[in-house]
């Protein structure tokens, strides 16, 4: 396996120059000059189908100060200086994923001899890169966070590559049909634990879906993963909605409400955890981001919709309201059947009820979360076991 993760960056940087030559339309390959394209749209709604009037500004519930009360080298990662370890420590076993901006690896360290996840990284901006570093170091040790180990690059391509812990994850397509409704329950708060901790420390994960949490069922272990997406919070900014996986995209981001906030990350477990109790994966189906507002508004309704595009002073294009349409709010009753009854208590419902809602500042806080009655056995067996150590 000599020389392995040499050969795998550069093939990944070769790949990608290929991919970045291939023409497209953007201002770039365009006569006009990109100022002159802006000034040639005469439509007053942004890509969106969203107006672009002036809003009312929205501030996080919870943690809104964290990053203004701490030090700037805390969340100022442009300024971060990575320090490099030695890649000859590392060796690739076998290909265990791809992302739209990395290459996964099972992994070697052969120096201990322990196992590994490499994550080599898709040539990005450097901002980016480091953006993703220090989020990873800054919540180092926190529960059920994936442990970033090392941090190196290919002396001749400069690719980085990240090192983290490894877990035996099962894939959730053959594991989510199996687990019963205390392993659901167990689950999501262990998932909870990971996104209360990374709240308190100023910082959204923006990409929760099932392939971000990595379960080791044998061992009862989660580990929320990839934070190649997560950002900094802070009030009054405002944010890409470019972000998180179609299914799993919030109203904000839908509608291009950019000053969203850590309730952004509640939404998107909603939508998991809706899955996960009616066995129906993905939840919210959309075949594109217009459709997925769709799909949405026919679940909840389109008057809650319209209350919500009120109080932010959203307003929808012509176009994208006629494709949203008038739907009647429907009851999750509704998605019961004899598969899935098992897993549908009236706590389960409850909860689901008081994450899925339109307006983020509505949405449970993962604190609250991890309160509510519907974890109640979970957090019983968990004081039990604490007394018993």
């Amino acid at each position: 396996m000599k020389n392995a993760l040499n050969l795998v960056s550069l093939l990944i940087v070769a790949l990608s120059i290929v991919i970045l030559a291939l023409p497209s339309f953007s201002p770039r390959n365009s006569s006009l000059p990109p100022s002159d394209l802006v000034s040639n749209l005469s439509c007053d709604f942004d890509v969106c189908g969203v107006s672009k009037i002036k809003r009312n500004m929205s501030k996080a519930r919870v943690y809104a100060d964290v990053n203004v009360l701490r030090p700037k080298e805390y969340w100022d990662y442009e300024a971060h200086t990575v320090q490099w370890g030695d890649q000859e420590n590392y060796e690739v076993v076998r290909k265990v994923g791809r992302g739209k901006y990395s290459e996964v690896f099972e992994g070697i360290n052969v120096s201990t001899n322990e196992r590994c996840v490499i994550k080599i990284l898709k040539p990005v901006k450097k901002k980016k890169i480091k953006r993703e570093i220090k989020i990873l170091q800054n919540l180092f040790g926190g529960p059920n966070i994936i442990k970033l180990m090392d941090i190196v690059r290919d002396q001749h391509s400069k690719t980085p590559s990240l090192i983290f812990e490894y877990v035996n994850n099962t894939d959730f397509k053959l594991l989510y049909p199996s687990l019963t409704d205390y392993d659901i329950r167990y689950y999501i708060y262990e998932l909870l634990k990971a996104l209360e901790y990374c709240h308190s420390q100023g910082i959204m994960h923006r990409d929760v879906k099932p392939h971000n949490v990595m379960i080791d069922h044998e061992m009862r272990k989660l580990r929320l993963i990839d934070w190649g997406l997560a950002e900094f919070y802070h009030p009054g900014k405002e944010y890409n909605v470019r972000v998180a996986s179609r299914y799993f995209k919030g109203p904000e981001l839908l509608v291009d409400l950019q000053d969203y906030d850590y309730s952004l990350d509640m939404w998107s477990l909603g939508c998991m955890f809706a899955g996960m109790i009616f066995r129906k994966e993905p939840f919210f189906y959309g075949h594109d981001n217009h459709d997925q507002l769709v799909k949405i508004a026919k679940v909840l309704g389109t008057d809650q919709f319209n209350s919500y595009l009120n109080k932010y002073r959203i307003e929808l294009e012509p176009q994208l309201e006629a494709l949203v349409g008038r739907h009647s709010r429907k009851p999750w009753s509704k998605f019961i059947n004899q598969d899935n009854q098992h897993l549908v208590s009236p706590e389960a419902v409850d909860f689901l009820d008081r994450l899925l809602r339109y307006d983020h500042q509505d949405r449970l806080t993962a604190r609250e979360a991890m309160a509510h009655p519907y974890f109640d056995q979970v957090r019983a067996a968990e004081q039990s076991r604490t007394r018993t150590q």
